[in-house]
């Protein structure tokens, strides 16, 4: 980062603002990187008619977004010294991937307002220790609202507690009952403990950023109903799979596999967290959270190919909600935070898997993350009507 730095802070003798240009190394340092190590092409815009857009559009096809939340910054995953974290994403996926280098986050640097800006497609300005609604309307509403789709066609599972109230906006125009339904595997685990949980203390962890904060939580009846009604799972072998696992995402991959295979919801949003620990200062714990989120990815994506109500229709988005400090950056931390908003923390990525992408390519000029809803609506065929992005033209 450091010889980013100098690079970009003079060019033919004249001053520029750093943060822009570091943003645009970085996203060549991508490009690079995968056509190298991974062997994908360059490729360019394409615009499509909105007849050739309506073409594509069909009833069958179900979309999954998984953010690769928790901030991973390029160094520990796409350059070469970072490779061996992503075995999943760099073997499984990428090549038949759509690849996007340069994605700007321009709103706060928080996970549940990061990611409630993901779903809205504005910059979201909420408390993100606060358990309050997006003030925009959130893409299930839109889904929801302009595809007439039920309830049971939209679903967020979240490890995070505090991401209880990301499935619908508080919007005048939305809101109530139009959103998705929301599922946190941690709390489906506190009630069916009944009692005493020291075998699941690594799985019901909860902030990494603030320990202090901790959202009460749900009724206990409504999350047995939750577990055994929709999932289909009894307390007793939901606990005792549990006692498998090690991380609050591999719990929330076992909800999903089974959410999928008793509901198979045309549109699910998952969040992952485990990359967080890096707030512990410890680099080999935010490794670990690096791998076991690739682990993951790669594994839904193979569920995705191999159920029969989502093999051959389902696009799979994956992107983080930000990136984390640089290590040259005086006002961060390095790896632990995400406090300075530099381009580091700010410039991530994108990859697309799915039936109408176009396999093995990078695209590295920039798209913004409220790109994201717009995006999504030209696919499924809904109108994010109050989202400041705009649709991506190569997806769509």
């Amino acid at each position: 980062m450091t010889k980013l730095r100098q690079a970009c802070t003079y060019t033919a003798g004249l001053l520029v603002h750093p943060d822009h240009d570091i943003a645009f190394l970085l996203s060549s340092s991508r490009r690079e990187f995968l056509r190298s190590a991974a062997g994908l092409t360059l490729g360019s815009a394409l615009l499509r008619s909105p007849l050739a857009r309506a073409a594509k559009i069909s009833t069958k096809k179900k979309v999954v977004v998984v953010t690769f939340g928790g901030g991973a910054r390029d160094q520990e995953t796409f350059a070469p010294e970072g490779e061996e974290n992503i075995p999943g994403m760099m073997r499984e996926m990428l090549p038949r991937a759509s690849f996007f280098t340069q994605v700007v986050n321009r709103g706060i640097l928080g996970h549940y307002v990061a990611t409630a800006s993901l779903a809205t497609g504005v910059y979201e300005t909420i408390n993100n220790f606060a358990a309050l609604p997006p003030a925009n309307p959130t893409v299930f509403e839109y889904y929801r609202k302009d595809l007439k789709r039920p309830s049971s066609d939209a679903w967020v599972v979240a490890p995070s507690n505090g991401f209880n109230r990301i499935g619908e906006s508080n919007h005048r125009s939305y809101g109530e009952g139009m959103g998705a339904r929301v599922i946190l595997p941690k709390y489906l685990l506190k009630a069916a403990m009944s009692g005493g949980g020291a075998d699941y203390d690594h799985l019901l962890r909860d902030n990494y950023e603030n320990p202090y904060y901790t959202p009460e939580l749900g009724n206990r009846e409504f999350e047995l109903q939750q577990l055994e009604m929709i999932l289909k799972l009894s307390a007793d072998d939901f606990r005792s799979h549990a006692k498998t696992l090690s991380s609050p995402d591999e719990l929330s991959l076992y909800i999903v596999r089974q959410l999928i295979r008793q509901v198979a919801p045309s549109f699910l949003w998952i969040t992952m967290h485990d990359i967080d620990v890096a707030h512990a200062g410890a680099y080999s714990l935010y490794i670990e959270g690096i791998r076991r989120t690739d682990r993951l990815c790669a594994e839904l994506w193979r569920v995705l190919e191999t159920e029969p109500e989502y093999s051959g229709k389902t696009t799979l988005l994956v992107l983080p909600d930000f990136g984390r400090d640089a290590d040259e950056d005086a006002g961060g931390n390095g790896f632990q935070h995400h406090r300075t908003g530099d381009a580091a923390a700010r410039t991530t990525w994108l990859m697309v898997i799915g039936p109408d992408v176009r396999e093995g390519v990078i695209y590295d000029r920039a798209v913004e993350s409220t790109d994201l809803v717009p995006t999504l609506g030209a696919m499924l065929g809904f109108s994010a009507s109050f989202a400041q992005g705009r649709p991506i033209s190569e997806l769509v």
